[in-house]
Protein backbone atom coordinates (compact mmCIF):
# COMPACT_ATOMS: atom_id res chain seq x y z
CA UNK A 1 0.00 0.00 0.00
CA UNK A 2 1.57 3.31 -0.80
CA UNK A 3 2.06 5.18 2.08
CA UNK A 4 1.85 9.55 2.59
CA UNK A 5 4.83 11.23 3.48
CA UNK A 6 5.31 14.29 5.20
CA UNK A 7 7.63 16.78 7.00
CA UNK A 8 6.26 15.91 10.82
CA UNK A 9 4.95 12.91 10.13
CA UNK A 10 7.49 11.06 12.48
CA UNK A 11 6.44 13.26 15.03
CA UNK A 12 2.66 13.27 15.17
CA UNK A 13 2.55 9.55 14.07
CA UNK A 14 1.23 8.21 17.57
CA UNK A 15 0.63 12.19 19.01
CA UNK A 16 -2.80 11.30 19.95
CA UNK A 17 -1.73 8.30 22.52
CA UNK A 18 0.46 10.74 24.55
CA UNK A 19 -2.17 13.70 24.89
CA UNK A 20 -3.75 13.59 28.34
CA UNK A 21 -7.14 13.22 29.36
CA UNK A 22 -9.54 16.07 30.33
CA UNK A 23 -12.61 16.41 32.15
CA UNK A 24 -15.60 18.31 30.06
CA UNK A 25 -16.95 20.75 32.74
CA UNK A 26 -20.25 21.96 32.19
CA UNK A 27 -21.80 25.75 32.32
CA UNK A 28 -25.22 25.84 32.88
CA UNK A 29 -25.90 29.26 31.90
CA UNK A 30 -24.71 28.55 28.18
CA UNK A 31 -26.80 25.18 28.63
CA UNK A 32 -30.20 24.78 27.56
CA UNK A 33 -31.25 21.64 29.23
CA UNK A 34 -34.38 19.52 29.11
CA UNK A 35 -37.22 20.58 30.99
CA UNK A 36 -37.88 18.46 34.05
CA UNK A 37 -41.08 18.92 35.94
CA UNK A 38 -39.64 16.91 39.23
CA UNK A 39 -37.16 19.63 39.63
CA UNK A 40 -37.46 23.46 40.15
CA UNK A 41 -34.66 24.33 38.53
CA UNK A 42 -33.60 21.76 35.38
CA UNK A 43 -29.70 21.02 35.34
CA UNK A 44 -27.62 20.38 32.21
CA UNK A 45 -26.29 16.66 31.88
CA UNK A 46 -23.67 15.36 29.96
CA UNK A 47 -25.85 12.78 28.72
CA UNK A 48 -27.49 15.25 26.61
CA UNK A 49 -26.75 16.73 23.36
CA UNK A 50 -23.20 18.05 23.76
CA UNK A 51 -21.49 21.47 22.75
CA UNK A 52 -17.81 21.70 23.63
CA UNK A 53 -15.78 24.98 23.29
CA UNK A 54 -12.24 23.89 23.13
CA UNK A 55 -9.23 22.48 21.17
CA UNK A 56 -10.65 19.07 18.96
CA UNK A 57 -8.08 17.31 19.95
CA UNK A 58 -8.19 17.50 23.61
CA UNK A 59 -12.03 17.78 23.51
CA UNK A 60 -12.13 14.33 21.31
CA UNK A 61 -9.69 12.73 24.16
CA UNK A 62 -12.44 13.78 26.37
CA UNK A 63 -14.63 12.03 25.22
CA UNK A 64 -13.37 8.57 24.94
CA UNK A 65 -14.15 7.40 27.93
CA UNK A 66 -17.55 7.85 27.58
CA UNK A 67 -17.65 7.30 23.62
CA UNK A 68 -15.41 5.39 22.13
CA UNK A 69 -16.92 3.24 20.01
CA UNK A 70 -20.45 4.25 20.18
CA UNK A 71 -20.35 7.28 17.72
CA UNK A 72 -22.43 5.81 14.51
CA UNK A 73 -21.93 8.73 12.05
CA UNK A 74 -19.41 11.75 11.88
CA UNK A 75 -19.55 14.57 9.74
CA UNK A 76 -16.30 17.22 9.81
CA UNK A 77 -16.03 20.14 7.31
CA UNK A 78 -12.32 20.86 8.21
CA UNK A 79 -10.36 24.21 7.23
CA UNK A 80 -9.73 23.00 3.46
CA UNK A 81 -6.16 24.86 3.79
CA UNK A 82 -7.09 27.15 0.79
CA UNK A 83 -4.21 29.86 2.09
CA UNK A 84 -6.89 31.77 3.26
CA UNK A 85 -8.65 30.80 6.22
CA UNK A 86 -6.15 32.19 8.85
CA UNK A 87 -5.98 28.88 11.01
CA UNK A 88 -2.75 27.92 12.26
CA UNK A 89 -0.98 24.63 13.54
CA UNK A 90 -0.97 25.03 17.85
CA UNK A 91 -0.86 20.92 19.15
CA UNK A 92 1.93 20.88 21.23
CA UNK A 93 4.56 18.28 20.10
CA UNK A 94 7.62 18.37 21.99
CA UNK A 95 9.86 18.56 18.37
CA UNK A 96 12.10 20.91 17.44
CA UNK A 97 10.59 21.05 13.67
CA UNK A 98 6.97 21.04 15.08
CA UNK A 99 7.76 23.96 17.13
CA UNK A 100 8.94 26.35 14.50
CA UNK A 101 5.46 25.98 13.38
CA UNK A 102 3.22 27.09 16.41
CA UNK A 103 1.32 30.11 16.26
CA UNK A 104 2.20 31.05 12.42
CA UNK A 105 -0.94 31.92 10.38
CA UNK A 106 -0.69 29.21 7.69
CA UNK A 107 -0.98 31.42 4.35
CA UNK A 108 -1.18 30.46 0.70
CA UNK A 109 2.30 31.39 0.17
CA UNK A 110 3.84 29.02 3.28
CA UNK A 111 5.57 25.90 1.06
CA UNK A 112 4.92 23.79 4.38
CA UNK A 113 1.14 24.63 4.43
CA UNK A 114 0.07 20.74 3.24
CA UNK A 115 2.98 19.28 6.08
CA UNK A 116 1.16 21.71 8.39
CA UNK A 117 -2.52 20.73 7.21
CA UNK A 118 -1.63 17.09 7.91
CA UNK A 119 0.00 17.06 10.85
CA UNK A 120 -3.12 18.80 12.38
CA UNK A 121 -5.11 16.34 10.39
CA UNK A 122 -3.35 12.87 11.22
CA UNK A 123 -3.50 12.50 15.20
CA UNK A 124 -7.22 14.27 15.00
CA UNK A 125 -8.65 11.34 12.76
CA UNK A 126 -7.03 8.91 14.65
CA UNK A 127 -9.03 9.83 17.50
CA UNK A 128 -12.61 10.09 15.51
CA UNK A 129 -11.85 6.49 14.42
CA UNK A 130 -11.66 5.47 18.09
CA UNK A 131 -15.36 7.18 18.62
CA UNK A 132 -16.76 5.19 15.60
CA UNK A 133 -18.81 2.47 16.06
CA UNK A 134 -18.06 -0.87 13.88
CA UNK A 135 -20.74 0.22 11.94
CA UNK A 136 -20.08 3.94 11.41
CA UNK A 137 -19.30 5.98 8.85
CA UNK A 138 -17.16 9.38 8.78
CA UNK A 139 -18.04 12.12 6.20
CA UNK A 140 -15.88 14.76 5.23
CA UNK A 141 -16.16 17.53 3.42
CA UNK A 142 -13.08 19.44 1.48
CA UNK A 143 -11.61 20.30 -1.92
CA UNK A 144 -8.93 19.85 -4.51
CA UNK A 145 -6.53 21.82 -2.02
CA UNK A 146 -6.09 18.35 -0.11
CA UNK A 147 -8.72 15.70 -1.48
CA UNK A 148 -5.65 13.97 -2.61
CA UNK A 149 -3.31 13.85 0.34
CA UNK A 150 -6.56 13.56 2.35
CA UNK A 151 -7.65 10.34 0.43
CA UNK A 152 -4.14 8.60 0.85
CA UNK A 153 -4.31 9.59 4.98
CA UNK A 154 -7.69 7.93 5.28
CA UNK A 155 -6.66 4.60 3.58
CA UNK A 156 -3.43 4.75 5.81
CA UNK A 157 -5.52 5.27 9.05
CA UNK A 158 -8.43 3.25 8.41
CA UNK A 159 -7.13 0.95 5.71
CA UNK A 160 -7.86 0.28 2.02
CA UNK A 161 -10.40 -1.14 2.02
CA UNK A 162 -13.03 1.23 4.03
CA UNK A 163 -12.71 4.08 1.45
CA UNK A 164 -16.19 3.30 0.60
CA UNK A 165 -16.42 6.62 -1.89
CA UNK A 166 -15.95 10.40 -2.84
CA UNK A 167 -19.26 11.88 -3.20
CA UNK A 168 -19.24 15.32 -5.61
CA UNK A 169 -21.59 17.86 -4.33
CA UNK A 170 -22.54 20.68 -6.34
CA UNK A 171 -22.83 23.26 -4.08
CA UNK A 172 -22.18 26.56 -6.66
CA UNK A 173 -24.07 25.55 -9.64
CA UNK A 174 -23.04 28.98 -11.05
CA UNK A 175 -19.53 28.52 -10.86
CA UNK A 176 -17.01 30.55 -8.51
CA UNK A 177 -15.64 32.98 -10.76
CA UNK A 178 -12.05 34.33 -8.70
CA UNK A 179 -11.17 30.78 -9.19
CA UNK A 180 -7.93 30.25 -12.18
CA UNK A 181 -8.77 28.48 -15.26
CA UNK A 182 -12.22 26.61 -14.16
CA UNK A 183 -15.37 27.99 -12.38
CA UNK A 184 -15.47 25.19 -10.17
CA UNK A 185 -18.93 24.02 -9.45
CA UNK A 186 -18.28 21.16 -6.77
CA UNK A 187 -16.32 20.37 -3.89
CA UNK A 188 -16.30 16.60 -2.24
CA UNK A 189 -17.57 14.38 0.44
CA UNK A 190 -15.06 11.29 1.70
CA UNK A 191 -16.77 8.46 2.49
CA UNK A 192 -15.05 6.14 5.10
CA UNK A 193 -16.26 3.28 6.87
CA UNK A 194 -14.87 1.69 10.21
CA UNK A 195 -15.34 -1.28 8.77
CA UNK A 196 -16.82 -1.27 4.97
CA UNK A 197 -17.54 -4.90 5.21
CA UNK A 198 -20.53 -4.50 8.08
CA UNK A 199 -23.39 -4.31 5.78
CA UNK A 200 -25.09 -1.54 7.94
CA UNK A 201 -22.05 1.13 7.43
CA UNK A 202 -24.81 3.11 4.93
CA UNK A 203 -28.17 3.32 4.44
CA UNK A 204 -29.60 2.46 1.42
CA UNK A 205 -32.38 6.04 1.08
CA UNK A 206 -36.16 5.98 -0.05
CA UNK A 207 -36.37 6.73 -3.82
CA UNK A 208 -37.18 10.60 -4.62
CA UNK A 209 -37.08 13.34 -7.21
CA UNK A 210 -36.29 12.33 -10.72
CA UNK A 211 -36.23 8.44 -9.11
CA UNK A 212 -39.94 8.67 -8.71
CA UNK A 213 -40.58 9.55 -12.21
CA UNK A 214 -39.67 5.92 -13.67
CA UNK A 215 -42.53 4.31 -11.72
CA UNK A 216 -45.16 5.12 -14.59
CA UNK A 217 -46.87 1.84 -14.73
CA UNK A 218 -49.57 0.63 -12.51
CA UNK A 219 -51.16 -2.78 -11.87
CA UNK A 220 -54.57 -3.92 -11.44
CA UNK A 221 -54.56 -3.21 -7.83
CA UNK A 222 -53.35 0.31 -8.46
CA UNK A 223 -49.46 -0.14 -7.22
CA UNK A 224 -47.33 2.06 -9.27
CA UNK A 225 -44.06 0.07 -10.77
CA UNK A 226 -41.41 0.36 -13.49
CA UNK A 227 -39.71 -2.51 -15.19
CA UNK A 228 -36.31 -3.45 -15.85
CA UNK A 229 -34.96 -6.18 -17.86
CA UNK A 230 -33.97 -9.33 -15.98
CA UNK A 231 -30.71 -10.02 -18.03
CA UNK A 232 -27.97 -9.09 -16.39
CA UNK A 233 -26.20 -6.18 -18.78
CA UNK A 234 -23.29 -6.06 -16.78
CA UNK A 235 -20.33 -7.50 -19.64
CA UNK A 236 -18.71 -8.97 -16.28
CA UNK A 237 -21.18 -11.53 -15.98
CA UNK A 238 -22.23 -14.50 -18.58
CA UNK A 239 -23.22 -17.90 -19.38
CA UNK A 240 -19.70 -18.89 -18.99
CA UNK A 241 -19.27 -17.65 -15.76
CA UNK A 242 -22.62 -18.22 -14.34
CA UNK A 243 -24.25 -21.03 -15.90
CA UNK A 244 -26.63 -21.59 -13.48
CA UNK A 245 -28.18 -18.38 -14.68
CA UNK A 246 -28.59 -19.38 -18.40
CA UNK A 247 -31.99 -21.47 -19.08
CA UNK A 248 -34.76 -20.49 -21.21
CA UNK A 249 -38.53 -18.57 -20.33
CA UNK A 250 -41.03 -19.24 -22.77
CA UNK A 251 -43.70 -16.44 -22.95
CA UNK A 252 -46.95 -15.80 -23.86
CA UNK A 253 -46.89 -13.47 -27.29
CA UNK A 254 -50.66 -12.71 -26.70
CA UNK A 255 -50.26 -11.42 -23.18
CA UNK A 256 -46.78 -11.46 -22.18
CA UNK A 257 -47.30 -13.73 -19.23
CA UNK A 258 -44.18 -16.07 -19.05
CA UNK A 259 -43.35 -19.58 -17.33
CA UNK A 260 -40.36 -21.95 -17.25
CA UNK A 261 -42.23 -24.28 -19.19
CA UNK A 262 -42.61 -24.49 -22.54
CA UNK A 263 -46.56 -24.84 -23.88
CA UNK A 264 -49.29 -24.65 -26.49
CA UNK A 265 -49.82 -21.37 -24.97
CA UNK A 266 -46.35 -20.11 -23.77
CA UNK A 267 -44.40 -21.10 -27.15
CA UNK A 268 -41.94 -18.05 -27.41
CA UNK A 269 -38.45 -18.89 -26.15
CA UNK A 270 -36.15 -16.19 -24.66
CA UNK A 271 -32.46 -16.77 -23.71
CA UNK A 272 -30.82 -14.26 -22.33
CA UNK A 273 -28.49 -13.03 -25.15
CA UNK A 274 -27.39 -9.59 -25.87
CA UNK A 275 -28.02 -7.52 -29.18
CA UNK A 276 -25.17 -9.49 -30.82
CA UNK A 277 -26.68 -12.48 -30.30
CA UNK A 278 -24.03 -13.54 -27.46
CA UNK A 279 -25.27 -15.03 -24.25
CA UNK A 280 -25.55 -13.50 -20.92
CA UNK A 281 -27.45 -14.45 -18.10
CA UNK A 282 -30.58 -13.50 -16.08
CA UNK A 283 -30.17 -11.66 -12.95
CA UNK A 284 -32.61 -14.21 -10.95
CA UNK A 285 -32.15 -18.27 -10.61
CA UNK A 286 -34.76 -20.42 -11.88
CA UNK A 287 -35.84 -21.18 -8.59
CA UNK A 288 -36.27 -17.45 -7.69
CA UNK A 289 -38.07 -16.87 -11.20
CA UNK A 290 -40.49 -19.98 -10.58
CA UNK A 291 -41.09 -18.37 -7.34
CA UNK A 292 -41.84 -14.48 -8.75
CA UNK A 293 -43.37 -15.62 -12.03
CA UNK A 294 -46.41 -13.36 -11.44
CA UNK A 295 -43.93 -9.87 -11.19
CA UNK A 296 -42.37 -10.69 -15.18
CA UNK A 297 -43.66 -9.81 -18.02
CA UNK A 298 -42.56 -10.07 -21.70
CA UNK A 299 -42.31 -7.78 -24.75
CA UNK A 300 -40.66 -7.62 -28.17
CA UNK A 301 -38.40 -4.56 -27.92
CA UNK A 302 -37.34 -2.28 -31.19
CA UNK A 303 -35.06 -4.81 -32.71
CA UNK A 304 -38.00 -7.38 -32.61
CA UNK A 305 -36.39 -9.27 -30.12
CA UNK A 306 -37.79 -10.81 -27.35
CA UNK A 307 -37.24 -9.48 -24.02
CA UNK A 308 -38.18 -10.49 -20.43
CA UNK A 309 -38.76 -7.70 -17.57
CA UNK A 310 -38.99 -7.98 -14.07
CA UNK A 311 -42.09 -5.38 -12.29
CA UNK A 312 -39.87 -2.95 -10.04
CA UNK A 313 -42.01 -1.50 -6.80
CA UNK A 314 -42.53 1.48 -5.76
CA UNK A 315 -43.40 0.65 -2.29
CA UNK A 316 -42.75 -2.55 -0.43
CA UNK A 317 -44.26 -5.03 1.48
CA UNK A 318 -44.35 -2.84 4.74
CA UNK A 319 -45.93 0.24 3.10
CA UNK A 320 -42.47 2.26 2.68
CA UNK A 321 -41.11 3.72 -0.02
CA UNK A 322 -38.44 0.97 -1.29
CA UNK A 323 -34.68 2.21 -1.28
CA UNK A 324 -31.72 2.49 -3.22
CA UNK A 325 -28.21 3.36 -3.53
CA UNK A 326 -27.98 7.02 -3.68
CA UNK A 327 -25.39 8.19 -6.49
CA UNK A 328 -22.17 9.96 -6.26
CA UNK A 329 -22.93 12.78 -8.16
CA UNK A 330 -24.91 15.07 -5.84
CA UNK A 331 -26.85 18.01 -7.88
CA UNK A 332 -30.32 18.76 -5.56
CA UNK A 333 -30.72 22.36 -5.63
CA UNK A 334 -31.00 22.07 -1.77
CA UNK A 335 -27.47 20.99 -1.04
CA UNK A 336 -26.57 24.16 -2.26
CA UNK A 337 -24.00 26.45 -0.23
CA UNK A 338 -26.28 29.42 -0.80
CA UNK A 339 -29.27 27.83 1.70
CA UNK A 340 -26.84 27.66 4.15
CA UNK A 341 -26.43 31.28 4.44
CA UNK A 342 -29.87 32.21 3.82
CA UNK A 343 -31.04 29.80 6.99
CA UNK A 344 -28.14 31.47 8.92
CA UNK A 345 -29.47 34.81 7.84
CA UNK A 346 -32.44 34.31 8.97
CA UNK A 347 -31.25 32.84 12.31
CA UNK A 348 -29.32 35.93 13.10
CA UNK A 349 -31.74 38.60 11.71
CA UNK A 350 -30.12 39.51 7.67
CA UNK A 351 -26.50 38.96 8.69
CA UNK A 352 -24.59 35.35 8.16
CA UNK A 353 -21.72 35.74 10.73
CA UNK A 354 -19.57 32.65 8.98
CA UNK A 355 -18.32 32.71 5.80
CA UNK A 356 -19.21 29.32 3.42
CA UNK A 357 -21.62 27.41 5.98
CA UNK A 358 -23.02 24.28 4.87
CA UNK A 359 -26.89 23.80 3.63
CA UNK A 360 -28.59 21.88 6.47
CA UNK A 361 -30.12 19.31 3.92
CA UNK A 362 -26.58 18.04 3.10
CA UNK A 363 -25.31 17.31 6.14
CA UNK A 364 -29.01 15.69 6.71
CA UNK A 365 -28.55 13.57 3.53
CA UNK A 366 -25.25 12.43 5.07
CA UNK A 367 -27.05 11.29 8.22
CA UNK A 368 -29.58 9.91 6.68
CA UNK A 369 -26.65 7.24 5.07
CA UNK A 370 -24.49 6.98 7.74
CA UNK A 371 -27.14 6.90 10.95
CA UNK A 372 -30.28 5.42 12.42
CA UNK A 373 -32.78 7.04 14.20
CA UNK A 374 -31.29 6.82 17.90
CA UNK A 375 -27.26 7.31 16.46
CA UNK A 376 -25.00 9.55 18.12
CA UNK A 377 -23.21 11.96 15.65
CA UNK A 378 -20.54 13.70 15.64
CA UNK A 379 -18.75 17.15 14.43
CA UNK A 380 -15.43 18.04 15.45
CA UNK A 381 -15.34 20.86 13.55
CA UNK A 382 -18.36 22.26 14.24
CA UNK A 383 -18.49 26.14 12.96
CA UNK A 384 -22.18 27.70 12.46
CA UNK A 385 -23.49 24.14 14.02
CA UNK A 386 -25.16 22.93 11.32
CA UNK A 387 -24.93 19.66 12.20
CA UNK A 388 -26.88 20.17 15.34
CA UNK A 389 -29.38 21.52 13.36
CA UNK A 390 -29.87 18.76 10.83
CA UNK A 391 -30.02 16.22 13.57
CA UNK A 392 -32.81 18.20 15.56
CA UNK A 393 -34.48 18.66 12.25
CA UNK A 394 -34.40 14.98 11.77
CA UNK A 395 -35.52 13.88 14.87
CA UNK A 396 -38.49 16.52 14.29
CA UNK A 397 -39.27 15.00 10.55
CA UNK A 398 -39.18 11.27 12.15
CA UNK A 399 -39.96 10.99 15.73
CA UNK A 400 -36.35 10.20 16.02
CA UNK A 401 -33.60 10.22 19.10
CA UNK A 402 -30.71 11.21 17.48
CA UNK A 403 -27.89 12.79 19.79
CA UNK A 404 -25.29 15.29 18.62
CA UNK A 405 -22.18 16.04 19.67
CA UNK A 406 -20.37 19.46 18.72
CA UNK A 407 -16.67 20.62 19.08
CA UNK A 408 -15.71 24.53 18.13
CA UNK A 409 -12.28 25.58 19.47
CA UNK A 410 -12.70 29.28 18.22
CA UNK A 411 -14.08 31.74 19.99
CA UNK A 412 -17.82 31.62 18.41
CA UNK A 413 -18.56 28.93 20.40
CA UNK A 414 -20.90 30.21 22.61
CA UNK A 415 -22.06 33.46 20.39
CA UNK A 416 -22.72 31.81 17.22
CA UNK A 417 -22.64 28.26 16.93
CA UNK A 418 -24.35 27.26 19.91
CA UNK A 419 -26.54 30.58 19.84
CA UNK A 420 -27.62 29.26 16.40
CA UNK A 421 -28.70 25.82 18.12
CA UNK A 422 -30.37 27.84 21.41
CA UNK A 423 -33.07 29.78 18.23
CA UNK A 424 -33.17 26.51 16.29
CA UNK A 425 -34.69 24.64 19.26
CA UNK A 426 -36.71 27.84 20.87
CA UNK A 427 -37.57 28.87 17.23
CA UNK A 428 -37.20 33.04 16.08
CA UNK A 429 -40.29 34.15 15.53
CA UNK A 430 -39.58 36.90 12.97
CA UNK A 431 -38.43 34.13 10.38
CA UNK A 432 -40.18 33.51 7.33
CA UNK A 433 -39.27 29.70 7.45
CA UNK A 434 -42.23 27.45 9.35
CA UNK A 435 -39.76 25.59 11.42
CA UNK A 436 -37.82 27.89 12.23
CA UNK A 437 -40.27 29.82 13.43
CA UNK A 438 -41.90 28.15 16.04
CA UNK A 439 -38.39 25.89 16.92
CA UNK A 440 -37.67 22.58 16.83
CA UNK A 441 -37.39 21.74 20.40
CA UNK A 442 -34.40 19.69 22.04
CA UNK A 443 -31.72 20.69 24.61
CA UNK A 444 -28.31 20.43 25.30
CA UNK A 445 -25.33 20.57 27.49
CA UNK A 446 -22.55 23.85 26.86
CA UNK A 447 -19.30 22.24 28.48
CA UNK A 448 -15.70 23.43 28.30
CA UNK A 449 -12.56 21.33 28.76
CA UNK A 450 -10.98 21.05 32.15
CA UNK A 451 -7.65 20.53 33.61
CA UNK A 452 -5.94 17.44 32.61
CA UNK A 453 -6.56 14.37 34.81
CA UNK A 454 -2.43 13.31 35.95
CA UNK A 455 -0.95 12.76 39.27
CA UNK A 456 0.14 16.19 39.96
CA UNK A 457 -3.38 17.50 40.04
CA UNK A 458 -5.05 14.66 41.73
CA UNK A 459 -2.10 14.75 44.56
CA UNK A 460 -1.98 18.66 45.26
CA UNK A 461 -6.49 18.30 44.88
CA UNK A 462 -6.04 20.44 41.93
CA UNK A 463 -9.66 20.36 40.26
CA UNK A 464 -10.40 17.23 41.63
CA UNK A 465 -12.75 15.62 38.16
CA UNK A 466 -15.87 14.33 39.48
CA UNK A 467 -16.87 10.68 40.17
CA UNK A 468 -18.36 10.07 37.29
CA UNK A 469 -15.86 11.75 34.97
CA UNK A 470 -12.65 9.79 36.76
CA UNK A 471 -14.57 6.46 37.18
CA UNK A 472 -15.19 6.31 33.57
CA UNK A 473 -11.57 7.24 32.73
CA UNK A 474 -10.22 5.01 34.78
CA UNK A 475 -12.11 2.35 33.39
CA UNK A 476 -11.81 3.32 29.95
CA UNK A 477 -7.76 3.33 30.44
CA UNK A 478 -8.07 0.08 31.95
CA UNK A 479 -10.03 -1.79 29.59
CA UNK A 480 -10.19 0.45 26.07
CA UNK A 481 -14.12 0.20 26.84
CA UNK A 482 -16.63 2.80 27.82
CA UNK A 483 -19.13 2.38 30.69
CA UNK A 484 -22.71 3.01 29.61
CA UNK A 485 -23.44 4.49 32.95
CA UNK A 486 -21.65 5.31 36.12
CA UNK A 487 -23.50 5.62 39.14
CA UNK A 488 -22.33 8.19 41.22
CA UNK A 489 -24.58 7.19 44.24
CA UNK A 490 -23.48 3.57 43.97
CA UNK A 491 -23.28 3.78 48.12
CA UNK A 492 -20.54 2.74 50.44
CA UNK A 493 -19.53 0.48 47.92
CA UNK A 494 -17.62 2.40 45.30
CA UNK A 495 -18.77 -0.20 42.32
CA UNK A 496 -18.86 1.21 38.74
CA UNK A 497 -19.80 -1.65 36.45
CA UNK A 498 -18.00 -4.86 35.28
CA UNK A 499 -16.01 -5.45 32.03
CA UNK A 500 -16.90 -8.22 29.35
CA UNK A 501 -13.95 -10.20 30.61
CA UNK A 502 -16.53 -10.49 33.74
CA UNK A 503 -14.09 -8.36 35.97
CA UNK A 504 -15.76 -5.87 38.51
CA UNK A 505 -14.21 -2.68 39.00
CA UNK A 506 -14.47 -0.34 42.25
CA UNK A 507 -13.35 3.19 42.22
CA UNK A 508 -12.86 4.10 46.05
CA UNK A 509 -12.92 7.98 45.27
CA UNK A 510 -14.57 11.45 46.44
CA UNK A 511 -13.96 14.85 44.87
CA UNK A 512 -12.45 16.01 47.86
CA UNK A 513 -8.74 16.27 48.92
CA UNK A 514 -9.63 15.64 52.80
CA UNK A 515 -11.90 11.97 51.85
CA UNK A 516 -8.70 11.12 49.63
CA UNK A 517 -6.25 12.07 53.05
CA UNK A 518 -8.61 10.20 55.08
CA UNK A 519 -8.95 6.23 56.21
CA UNK A 520 -12.42 6.13 54.54
CA UNK A 521 -10.26 6.02 51.61
CA UNK A 522 -8.75 2.72 51.68
CA UNK A 523 -9.14 -0.60 50.88
CA UNK A 524 -9.81 -2.32 54.30
CA UNK A 525 -11.13 -5.96 55.42
CA UNK A 526 -14.75 -4.60 55.70
CA UNK A 527 -14.66 -2.90 52.65
CA UNK A 528 -12.63 -6.25 50.92
CA UNK A 529 -15.55 -8.68 52.40
CA UNK A 530 -18.66 -6.45 50.46
CA UNK A 531 -16.54 -6.48 47.16
CA UNK A 532 -16.34 -10.34 47.59
CA UNK A 533 -19.92 -10.09 47.82
CA UNK A 534 -20.80 -8.07 44.75
CA UNK A 535 -18.40 -10.27 43.11
CA UNK A 536 -20.56 -13.12 43.83
CA UNK A 537 -23.67 -10.95 43.16
CA UNK A 538 -22.17 -9.64 39.40
CA UNK A 539 -20.54 -13.43 39.00
CA UNK A 540 -17.01 -12.10 38.77
CA UNK A 541 -14.12 -14.14 39.67
CA UNK A 542 -11.71 -10.88 39.24
CA UNK A 543 -11.94 -7.49 40.84
CA UNK A 544 -10.15 -4.15 40.07
CA UNK A 545 -10.02 -1.68 43.08
CA UNK A 546 -9.10 1.85 42.34
CA UNK A 547 -8.34 3.66 45.84
CA UNK A 548 -5.48 5.83 47.58
CA UNK A 549 -4.05 2.80 49.88
CA UNK A 550 -4.81 -0.55 51.14
CA UNK A 551 -4.56 -1.96 54.63
CA UNK A 552 -3.30 -5.48 53.87
CA UNK A 553 0.38 -6.93 53.64
CA UNK A 554 0.97 -6.62 50.36
CA UNK A 555 -1.24 -6.37 47.06
CA UNK A 556 -0.18 -10.24 46.41
CA UNK A 557 -2.11 -10.58 49.52
CA UNK A 558 -5.06 -9.35 47.91
CA UNK A 559 -4.40 -10.60 44.50
CA UNK A 560 -4.94 -14.11 45.91
CA UNK A 561 -8.50 -13.54 46.32
CA UNK A 562 -8.74 -12.10 43.24
CA UNK A 563 -8.77 -8.27 44.08
CA UNK A 564 -6.45 -6.01 41.52
CA UNK A 565 -5.17 -3.34 43.54
CA UNK A 566 -4.34 -0.02 41.47
CA UNK A 567 -3.12 3.04 43.46
CA UNK A 568 -4.53 6.50 42.71
CA UNK A 569 -3.82 7.96 41.55
CA UNK A 570 -0.31 5.99 39.98
CA UNK A 571 -1.72 3.01 38.51
CA UNK A 572 -4.19 4.57 35.98
CA UNK A 573 -3.01 2.44 33.02
CA UNK A 574 -4.34 -0.62 30.68
CA UNK A 575 -4.52 -3.71 33.04
CA UNK A 576 -3.57 -6.71 31.07
CA UNK A 577 -6.69 -8.98 31.01
CA UNK A 578 -8.74 -6.83 32.91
Amino acid sequence: MPVLKFKGKSNVYSHHLGVSFRSLEVDEKKSLPKKSKSRKKDKPSLDDNLIIHGDNLHALKALLPRYAGKVKCIYIDPPYNTGNEDWKYNDNVNSPSIKEWLGKVVGVDDLERHDKWLCMMWPRLHLLKELLSDEGVIFISIDDNEIYHLSLMMKEIFGTDNLISTVIPILNPRGRTFDNFFAKTHEYILVVAKDASNSKSINLLPKSGKKLKEYNKTDTQGNKYRILELRNRNPVFNRKNRPNLFFPIFANPKNGSVSLSKSKIFSQEILPRNQKGEDDCWTWSKQKVDANIESLLAKQVSTKAWRVFRKDYLYAENGDISRTKENTLWNEKEINNENGKEVLRELFQGKCPLDFPKSVDLIKKCIKLGANKNSIILDSFAGSGTTAHAVLDLNKEDGGNRKFILVECEDYADKITAERVRRVIKGVPKAKEKQLKKGLSGSFTYCTLGKEINEENLIKGKSLPSYNTLSSYVYYVATGQTLDKVNENENENFYIGKSDKDTAFFVIYKPSIKFLRSKESALNLDRKEKIQKIMKQKKCKKAVVFAPVHYFDSAGELAKEGIIFCQLPFSIYKIAGA
